[in-house]
């Protein structure tokens, strides 16, 4: 039996769609391993939203290739989203890969672990497998993509010509595929797309978001159902106040803004603005006590002056975002912000971005200590053997973004179990207490 390995990189959308190609795997006859010296075939899920992440996804490739004289690989095969953007360039300038699958050629991965499709590339627009997932996230945790693709074209972004138009799943497939998780103990239902809050307009001419989280919070099991990648503009007062009303869906929201200055926001292709923003923060704060907003701010934008760079650290301090993700402005072929003028040198972007988060680690700080002293709930993942504790998320905590809550407890925790932990102590992104008795 041939043995397959998979290095995932990338986001969480990312994430699930190396899920998806391992059950077809495990359903193809083929022997899914962890250990990539053991594999026979080794398939990279690539990522290239930034220069940083092209740069991570081909030096993989390339760590990865010298298995072929030091191991035991005989085929590589390279997925994902810079396999969609730069196939030919890969073909052309990495002998080492034997095969590159566009994103909407997930289903044919079979072909080209046997080497009957060398280079499966047809303009296919991207479909959720039918074939059940083999999930890589804990057994209590599930990312749920209820939609691919974007409409949205803001300038800086690659992701509309690589994933194409915003394409999102039917919710009847999305309820049955959450039921089955919740099945297999899930617990933690974590909403992604390139946008989620443009759910459903593509299928039923409508946002449909209200009612897709209306019929997750009816599933048996699921506890926690977390909103990622949500847009300011389209908070519409039904959402906030599902929020606001069902205790299963956690008092937190993932709404990138990217910038505050309204001439950035217009060349970014942002359909918001700074009083826009602001609008909707408040109204989230003030119908939901003590929510969690994360925000991600791009800086280093073409023209960016040190005024509105200025701004925007002001507006850090101003709206003492509870969680927040700086990126430095990445230059990406292909998009319109790439042929701008007034491109920023790196050493000011890379300046600007650490000021930000020096004034955030203040803001994040602050938000912490506020919650020294009362009971928080808690997801259990682990206990840390070094700091000798137990480790898990609040609500106010998303996997692998967020900060961590340490807890002793006199008792065995097992992962996945919820607790409620009496906060002791802060850091500017985790909190320290103990399991209430």
């Amino acid at each position: 039996m041939t043995k397959v390995a998979i290095a995932s990189l990338g986001c969480a959308k990312n994430t699930v769609d190396t899920e998806n190609m391992l059950g077809i795997i495990q359903k193809g006859g083929f022997e899914i391993v962890s250990d990539e010296k053991a594999a026979e075939v080794i398939i990279v899920n690539t990522c290239c939203f930034i220069n940083d992440a092209k740069e991570e996804s081909i030096n993989t490739i390339l760590e990865l290739a010298r298995l072929k004289e030091e191991g035991s690989l005989r085929r590589l095969v390279v997925t994902g989203c810079m396999a969609q953007r730069y196939k030919d360039e890969i073909l052309k300038e990495m002998p080492e890969v034997d095969a590159v699958v566009g994103l909407g050629h997930i289903s044919d991965i079979l072909s080209a672990i046997s080497g009957e499709g060398e280079n499966i590339m047809a303009d296919r627009p991207y479909s959720h497998p039918a074939s059940e997932r083999i999930r890589i996230t804990p057994p209590y945790s599930a990312y749920l993509k209820i939609a691919d693709g974007c409409d949205n074209h803001c300038t800086y972004c690659v992701i509309p010509s690589i994933r194409g138009k915003y394409n999102s799943r039917p919710l009847k497939d999305l309820v049955a595929e959450a039921k089955a998780l919740a099945q297999k103990g899930v617990s933690e239902l974590i909403i992604i797309a390139q946008d989620t809050t443009s759910y459903g307009i593509d299928l039923y001419g409508k946002v449909c978001l209200t009612e897709l989280l209306k019929e997750l919070c009816k599933i048996d099991g699921i506890r926690w159902i977390r909103l990622h990648y949500c847009y300011p503009e389209r908070m519409t007062d039904e959402i906030v106040e599902l929020i606001a009303t069902e205790d299963k869906i956690c008092k937190y929201i993932d709404m990138p803004i990217q910038h505050c200055n309204d001439d950035i926001l217009s060349k970014m292709g942002r359909k918001g603005s700074r009083a826009k923003i602001i609008e909707v923060i408040k109204k989230l704060r003030r119908r939901i006590p003590g929510i969690t907003i994360r925000t991600t701010l791009i800086t280093g934008f073409p023209t960016e002056t040190d005024e509105q760079y200025l701004e925007m650290l002001d507006f850090v301090e101003e709206m003492k975002f509870e969680r927040l993700g700086v990126f430095a402005y990445s230059q990406e072929e292909g998009t319109p912000a790439a042929n701008m003028q007034g491109q920023i040198d790196e050493e000011v972007k890379s300046s600007r971005l650490e000021m930000i988060m020096l004034k955030q680690a203040e803001v994040s700080q602050a938000v912490s200590e506020r919650k020294v002293g009362k009971t928080i709930e808690v997801l259990t993942e682990g206990y840390d053997s070094f700091m000798k504790r137990y480790y898990g998320r609040s609500q106010a905590d998303s996997v692998d973004i967020d900060g961590k809550v340490f807890f002793t407890c006199k008792k065995r925790i097992k992962e996945g179990s919820f607790v409620k932990v009496f906060v002791e102590g802060a850091m500017d992104y985790d909190l320290f207490g103990r399991v209430e008795e």
